[in-house]
């Protein structure tokens, strides 16, 4: 019982995660919905079965059983031809448009917040030309890179980890730790390690490089700083961080494309629940900071995906109100519900081989929590 209280607070931390990212989505169809004056029937928080409920008007807010986000329910909105009034079918393409589009620009949004806050509150960065108006403190040497089967891997070393101390002295510099490293004996080193509030010991053993006759951990090594800015140039730096991620995930999504139709290898990795859980941990033990930069990286992960030209999505969904306007009419409703069907069903296998995948990646850390949970050597 107690080793899975120890993973409760990731458990918790990676619901509140999901939450934030999926209530922000369909607040942005809700606000924008109310905008152009379309009906919304219900605001559900969780998914059903309902826990509660209460009306205000025409419109029911919800707390559901299922805590892993929420809903929007638009009337007339997957009704095609439904023109009442009220209904989102009455309105111009130009309105429908834009009340599909609001979800993945609130997660935009939401994006800029978690960065700026990050910033206001502090964020390692490189402890070199800093800039005036910035307030710098906690300097360390932190890990910035650890090498596949390295030694430093093979110590349940990340990245992000800081070197407090080796073999009981604190070194200020990068140079001043590999100078320790290449100096001690066979049997290795013993790091102290800070992972954001979590201080622990590491034995490492460093190998010897052949090139350059060095002993190595097997990591690359940067001195930070936490530095932190005023709340004007965070939000300039949150809009910045935000604009940088945003072309770079879609710059990779175009790699991705590319690599279906073209015989190329592809260097990216995909994360389902599974892989985002442990990644959530991970990042909640690094710091809030840390937290919010995570948060802000999945919203605008989310952000590019959802508005992918795929039918189940909100791109593809926008896809056919594009085609509606080109062609003076709208998909005949059976063609797009078959279309939609098909993607989810597709999207939904997806997201199962990537799971398979997660659990196959993360595999060492699950046996060892199910073994902790039954008491299991």
């Amino acid at each position: 019982m107690n080793a899975l209280l120890a993973y409760l607070p990731t458990v918790i931390t990676f619901v509140a995660v999901l939450a934030i990212l999926v209530l922000a989505h369909e607040a942005g169809h809700y606000l924008a919905a109310r905008f152009f004056k379309i009906d919304v029937e219900e605001f559900g928080i969780g998914f059903p079965p309902r826990l509660t409920g209460w009306k205000r008007g025409t419109m029911t807010w919800s707390i559901n059983w299922i805590p892993l986000g929420g809903f929007v329910k638009i009337k007339g909105e997957n009704e095609s031809g439904h023109h009442e009034p009220g209904s989102f079918g009455s309105k111009p393409a130009y309105a429908r448009g834009l009340v599909i589009a609001a979800g993945v620009l609130m997660n935009l949004v939401l994006a800029t917040v978690m960065f700026t806050a990050a910033f206001a509150l502090g964020t390692p960065q490189l402890a070199e030309d800093l800039p005036a108006n910035v307030h710098a403190r906690d300097y360390r040497v932190q890990i910035i890179e650890v090498l596949p089967k390295s030694p430093a891997e093979k110590a349940g070393i990340y990245v992000g980890d800081i070197i407090d101390k080796l073999d009981g002295t604190t070194y200020a510099t990068v140079t001043e730790i590999q100078d320790h490293v290449n100096a001690s004996a066979t049997d290795g080193v013993v790091a102290v390690i800070r992972r954001g509030n979590t201080i622990f010991t590491r034995a490492i053993v460093p190998q010897l490089d052949p090139t350059s006759g060095r002993r190595l951990m097997g990591v690359a090594l940067v001195e930070t700083a936490l530095v932190s800015y005023p709340i004007h140039v965070a939000a300039w730096k949150g809009i910045q961080a935000t604009g940088f991620y945003l072309k770079e995930i879609i710059l990779t999504a175009w790699d991705l494309i590319k690599s279906l139709f073209v015989a190329q290898k592809t260097a990216v990795e995909f994360s389902g629940p599974v892989g985002i859980a442990v990644l959530t941990g991970r990042m909640a033990k690094l710091g809030l900071a840390s937290l919010l930069q995570f948060i802000g990286l999945l919203s605008v992960n989310l952000a590019v995906v959802n508005f992918l030209p795929i039918p189940a999505l909100d791109g593809g969904r926008f896809l056919f109100i594009v085609v509606e306007r080109l062609r003076g009419r709208a998909i005949r409703p059976k063609l797009e519900a078959w279309m939609q069907a098909i993607s989810f069903y597709l999207l939904l296998a997806l997201v199962l081989l990537v799971t398979l995948q997660d659990l196959g990646r993360y595999r060492d850390q699950i046996f060892s929590v199910i073994k902790s949970v039954f008491g299991m050597s």
